[in-house]
């Protein structure tokens, strides 16, 4: 799609951005850096979305396009069973089976090395753009992961993500790791079970406790003189010559130079009348939090069922899921159960019935793998969504490009094949 040519830049004065999650507060963080008044709003809070109980991983090296040839191996009697990592329920509806059918057509080799090339420029920015934060005053840092394991059962599951790393490589990204027999893993982490017979170690990868990383941020966007209205929903957002507005419930409205839609499974509520008419669904993970005798060092990932564990203080979170559902849908017991059940053999140490803290949250995925960044058929509305499963690793390093973009009114070259018109 065309969009109108933009005006003459000199650089808006005050922005309004939708969205308290990790990409809305760094994209706000970064515009304050270029010295832009801004406002973050949120219908419910801050990190109330997809941001507070993922896995909360660092990994550039890992992040790559959703659709891949090994989702459509699960079959349709899979992905219809409550217990398979990837689920869509029986009564789908038309919009999500549009968005099915576009997800499988990417799905194919050629396709995943397109999009996997596309990701390798912001990757790179990726663990950087987390360093400028915490060098421009973000209270929490990242952690480095001092171990990072793929656990498998047998040296035959582990052969796909070695398959993977080679693809990953071919695309022009590298990642650095060792193979590991199941003995050496248990040997650099204990809570490992004797049913993992091969892993890999990934070196270089940190994690987060991503709501308390995400509620850091908002403190040091407040500090810097930043408002964020929580418990507030936008209603609207109207485009004018001067500016746009946005209009909140209750009859509230406020004008402002640009606006920024950064509200991940919702994006196309409002970014759809600005000419973004790819669909956004929420592919929704779940997460709870269990005592183990032995927290592990770093992340440790069974990929064969889909499952991620990170250590948070004295506890592991348990990640999982890949539900394509309504983003509003309550949260599914049979989910929680089928990951717990999962990871039950692979673990040892970790009480999986003593689960607290449980959750879902919905991630915003395209049918492409790729997000949306960028403007819109508006030059004063952009977008900033649709990252998959990549919302927290490429939260700072989208803020830091799309604020460069809005400021000086040029597309950053690693924003290109994330065009939101596309």
């Amino acid at each position: 799609m065309t969009r109108p040519p933009s005006p003459a830049h000199s650089g808006p004065s005050r922005v309004a951005v939708v969205g308290a999650g990790m990409v809305g507060l760094s994209t706000a963080w970064f515009l304050q850096e270029r010295g832009v008044s801004v406002t973050v709003y949120d219908r419910e809070g801050v990190a109330a979305g997809s941001s507070w109980g993922n896995a909360g991983w660092l990994t550039p090296g890992l992040a790559t396009p959703l659709p891949e040839p090994a989702v459509l191996t699960y079959g349709v009697r899979a992905v219809l069973s409550p217990s398979s990592p990837v689920y869509v329920p029986p009564s789908a509806n038309p919009k999500l089976l549009r968005f099915l059918a576009g997800f499988a057509r990417n799905s194919t080799a050629a396709k995943w090395l397109r999009a996997m090339r596309a990701l390798v420029p912001i990757n790179s920015l990726a663990l950087p753009s987390f360093d400028t934060l915490a060098e421009g005053g973000v209270e929490a840092h990242t952690l480095e992961a001092k171990s990072f394991l793929a656990a498998y059962r047998t040296s035959a599951e582990r052969r796909v993500l070695l398959e993977e790393l080679e693809q990953i490589h071919a695309a022009g990204q590298t990642m650095e790791f060792d193979v590991l027999d199941g003995d050496e893993a248990r040997g650099i982490e204990p809570s490992l079970s004797d049913e993992i017979g091969a892993a890999i170690r990934l070196h270089g990868q940190r994690y987060i406790d991503p709501g308390h990383f995400v509620h850091s941020l908002a403190d040091a966007v407040r500090a810097r003189g930043g408002v964020i209205r929580e418990s507030t929903e936008v209603t609207d957002v109207r485009d004018a010559a001067a500016g746009a507005t946005v209009l909140t419930g209750g009859g509230g409205n406020e004008h402002f130079d640009a606006v920024v839609l950064a509200t991940g499974a919702w994006l196309g509520r409002h970014a759809r009348k600005f000419g973004v008419r790819s669909l956004v669904q929420a592919g929704r993970g779940y997460s709870f939090s269990v005592p183990v005798e032995h927290v592990p060092s770093g992340p440790v990932y069974f990929p064969a069922q889909r499952v991620a564990c990170t250590p948070l203080g004295d506890r592991l979170r348990v990640a999982g899921m890949m539900e394509f559902r309504k983003p509003d849908a309550p949260l599914d017991a049979r989910r929680i159960n089928a990951i717990a059940e999962a990871a039950r053999p692979l673990l040892r140490g970790a009480d999986l019935d003593a689960r607290q803290d449980e959750w879902v949250g919905s991630r915003p995925c395209t049918t492409d793998g790729l997000p949306l960044i960028g403007a819109t058929r508006s030059p004063r509305v952009f977008a900033a969504g649709g990252h998959g499963m990549w919302g927290i690793t490429l939260g700072p390093a989208t803020g830091q490009l799309l604020a460069e973009m809005i400021v000086t009114g040029e597309r950053p070259s690693p924003l290109a094949p994330f065009d939101p018109l596309r």
